[in-house]
C-alpha cells in the first residue's frame, strides 16, 4: 500500500509539471488568395504570410475600396486574431476552437463581426465573419 501511494503521488507530480502543448498558429491559411464570391466588378485577396501576418483588400477595377491587415499572435499561451484597419484601433479576437484545417475566434465586444471562422472545405479556403443576426461567407482559391 505504501509503494502505491508513493507511485500515486510520483505520477501526480509528473501530471501537474507536464507541458502544456504549444499552441499552433495555422498553417493553412498562407498563401496567396482571391476570393471567388465577389460581388461583380469587385475582387478580394487575401495573402496571409510564413510570419501569420496578413492583408486583406479590395478593389474595384483600380481602386482600393476595402484594406485591412491582420496578424495572428499568441498572448499568454492563447491565440488571437489581431484586425487593424477597419477601427480607429486593433481589434483582437480569440481563438475559441481550433484543428488543423479550421478555427473559430470571437471578440463578443465587437459590433461586426463578432465571430470569425476560416476553414478548409478540399482546396477552398472559407470564411465566415458574422454577428447575432448577420452573416458574410467568402470563398477563396489559393493563386500559383
Amino acid at each position: 500500500m505504501k509503494h502505491l501511494l508513493t507511485f500515486s503521488c510520483f505520477l501526480l507530480i509528473i501530471s501537474c509539471n507536464a507541458k502544456k502543448p504549444k499552441t499552433q498558429a495555422p498553417s493553412f491559411l498562407l498563401g496567396n488568395w482571391i476570393r471567388l464570391n465577389d460581388k461583380d466588378s469587385v475582387t478580394t485577396y487575401e495573402t496571409w504570410k510564413k510570419d501569420f501576418s496578413g492583408t486583406g483588400i479590395t478593389l474595384k477595377g483600380k481602386d482600393t475600396t476595402f484594406f485591412e491587415q491582420m496578424k495572428i499572435l499568441t498572448k499568454n499561451d492563447t491565440l488571437f486574431l489581431e484586425v487593424t484597419g477597419v477601427n480607429e484601433s486593433p481589434t483582437l479576437f480569440q481563438f475559441t476552437q481550433q484543428t488543423d484545417t479550421s478555427f473559430i475566434c470571437i471578440n463578443p465586444q465587437n459590433e461586426f463581426p463578432k465571430k470569425i471562422k476560416y476553414y478548409l472545405e478540399g482546396k477552398l479556403l472559407k470564411a465566415e465573419i458574422s454577428s447575432d443576426d448577420f452573416i458574410i461567407d467568402f470563398i477563396f482559391k489559393q493563386l500559383k
